[in-house]
């Protein structure tokens, strides 16, 4: 958070102080523009005041930070390790410009400069602040080559494939690097963008290497296996518009700092608040919604290029898209402007956002899209829940078993490691799991009975069933990676969340939280969620010290039960009468 006050308080005897100049990080550029502008607009002008800031704000943020800065803590060691004579960190200091002081000292000091420097602190410049974890020497051994960033994150960089450039972790230079048949890049903008935000600083500090038209601009980073650092050539022309990582930051960083400038100055704001994915995880969301909701705007049911389409032929409110007649369209002629496109709404797409509109206005959780919803069902049923950290692993698998005897007991079964992630025991804990699921398939097949198995949004589960395989391959009970892609492709493993899509408009959202209630499901912990359980589980394994708390891994079991139960529930209903009672969209 980044809110300052834009002038000092006047005494009427002295003039006010003139406002600090906008510095903006390299997240800036991946932040929605009216963030930018709530971050950097005066602070006794916020009705409600900034919103939290600290650990208070979102604990789920605060023990990713931590996790953070242990991960470069740890990279830091290694290197000075690995690199011996030819590493040194940047002393500790307290605050930015301390630590910009520090980084100075000792780059321009009179002792010579080993060629890997850890914790920089770049001088604040052009509208620009920021840290590297690595400045790279250019030319090893030469002091006027200048520097190549080199940053370090706590998530993967690269999936399995070919193509990537990387270079030992003990030999990280662009030198070392070379393709990889093993790794491919997978793309992380704001990694990316962070590179170039921070070559832009070397380059207005002079400390940058020369600039050679057509030579590549490098950044290297090293992700959360750091097993390899990754190195991007920052001018090559990347995607579909053929621009490269530093004309993107440039574009993005101008616009981005115009917008706080004019925040900044009490000048007309430069982005209107809009509702967006990021909302659902933003610190000002509370600020923004009270503003699009006492405007009605039309974006709290319709989001994205879909709002921008409406508000270009005149249809700015949640009111006004209730009132139209889908049978007729969209008012106006399409607008001139060309950020917002001439595609305007219709047919399908154009009733279900009035739908959605209407059903808002009433507060009515769900819409039939379909006249009656249909989900595979079968002899003998499971319902999948996984419960991981972060990138760390999956430390949970839970199971409901259902449907006809097979011999195996019924009811819900928990697969969990408490050894603290990441941990070899979880490949122990995933085995059980598997070889428990295996038994039950085997056991439908030899009876001649169809097996179903549910879960909530696959991306999450697929993710470490894949993972687990890999990770933990020649394990007892792992299976080969083959074995699971076969179950991920077969029709015995359902997604129940495109299920849902199909079937329903949601106009509170499609999570299993919003949309479980409706078939009449409760869960037990009033603060069950993604973010509470990861702190849970920090408690659970005593991960930040102390003893285990035995309290909160009952109550991590409880949460995952009631997460399978949910989409039992959630299941049976959608195969009843009783999803019936929910309005259909031409009902609305």
């Amino acid at each position: 958070m980044s809110t300052t006050t834009a002038r000092e308080a006047d005494d009427g005897c002295a003039p006010a102080a003139a406002p600090r100049p906008v510095l903006l990080d390299a997240a800036a550029t991946t932040r929605c523009r009216r963030r930018v502008h709530l971050e950097h607009v005066p602070v006794e002008d916020l009705p409600g005041g900034p919103p939290p800031s600290g650990d208070d704000a979102d604990p789920g943020v605060a023990m990713r930070r931590a996790d953070a800065a242990a991960h470069r803590a740890d990279l830091a060691a290694r290197w000075a390790e690995l690199l011996g004579p030819h590493w040194t960190s940047v002393p500790p200091a307290s605050g930015s410009r301390a630590r910009a002081e520090a980084t100075e000292a000792l780059l321009s000091g009179p002792a010579p400069v080993p060629d890997f420097v850890g914790g920089a602190e770049l001088p604040a410049a052009e509208g620009r602040r920021g840290n590297v974890e690595v400045l790279v020497r250019a030319e090893p051994g030469d002091p006027a080559s200048g520097w190549w960033p080199l940053v370090v994150v706590r998530h993967r960089v690269t999936d399995p494939g070919g193509g990537a450039l990387t270079s030992p972790l003990g030999r990280p230079h662009p030198a070392a690097a070379a393709p990889d048949d093993t790794r491919r890049i997978r793309t992380v903008t704001r990694d990316v963008l962070r590179l170039a935000h921070l070559h832009r600083m070397l380059r207005a500090a002079d400390l940058a290497p020369p600039e050679s038209p057509g030579a590549p601009v490098w950044g290297g980073v090293v992700g959360l296996d750091a097993d390899v650092v990754v190195w991007i050539d920052l001018a090559a022309p990347s995607g579909s518009g053929g621009r490269s990582a530093l004309e993107t930051y440039d574009g993005r960083h101008a616009d981005r700092l115009a917008v706080a400038e004019a925040a900044r100055r009490r000048a007309p704001a430069l982005a209107e608040p809009s509702r967006i994915t990021e909302c659902r995880r933003c610190p000002w969301w509370p600020t923004c919604e009270a503003e699009l909701r006492a405007v009605d705007d039309v974006s709290l049911v319709v989001r994205g290029d879909a709002a921008l389409r409406l508000r270009g032929r005149g249809v700015t409110t949640v009111r006004e898209l209730a009132a139209l007649d889908p049978a007729v369209g969209l008012p106006g002629p399409p607008p001139d402007d060309p950020e917002v496109g001439d595609g305007a709404l219709e047919g399908a797409e154009l009733r279900e956002a009035v739908a959605l509109a209407r059903a808002w206005r009433r507060d009515v959780p769900l819409v039939r899209r379909v006249r009656r919803p249909t989900v595979a069902r079968g002899d003998v049923e499971v319902d999948v829940d996984m419960e991981s950290l972060g990138e760390d692993g999956a430390y949970l698998w839970g199971a409901l078993l259902s449907g006809a005897d097979i011999g195996v007991e019924p009811g819900y079964r928990g697969f969990v490691t408490w050894d603290p992630l990441p941990t070899r025991d979880e490949g122990r804990s995933f085995g059980e799991f598997w070889t428990w699921l295996t038994d039950v398939r085997a056991r439908c097949a030899e009876r001649g009975l169809v097996l179903r198995a549910y879960c909530y949004n696959e991306q999450a589960e697929n993710r470490w069933l894949r993972a687990s395989a890999e990770r933990f391959a020649g394990m007892a009970g792992v299976p080969p990676a083959a074995e699971i892609e076969e179950f991920i492709a077969s029709d015995a493993w359902i997604d129940l969340f495109p299920v849902v899509s199909d079937a329903f408009l949601c106009p509170h959202g499609k999570g299993l939280k919003r949309v479980a209630p409706s078939a009449g499901f409760a869960w037990h912990d009033p603060e069950a969620g993604g973010e509470n359980s990861m702190r849970w589980y920090r408690d659970a394994v005593a991960l930040d010290g102390g003893e285990p708390d035995a309290a909160q891994r009952e109550r991590l079991l409880v949460y995952n039960a009631d997460d399978v139960r949910a989409t039992w529930t959630l299941r049976t209903w959608l195969t009843s009468d009783r999803v019936l009672e929910v309005p259909f969209v031409d009902d609305l």
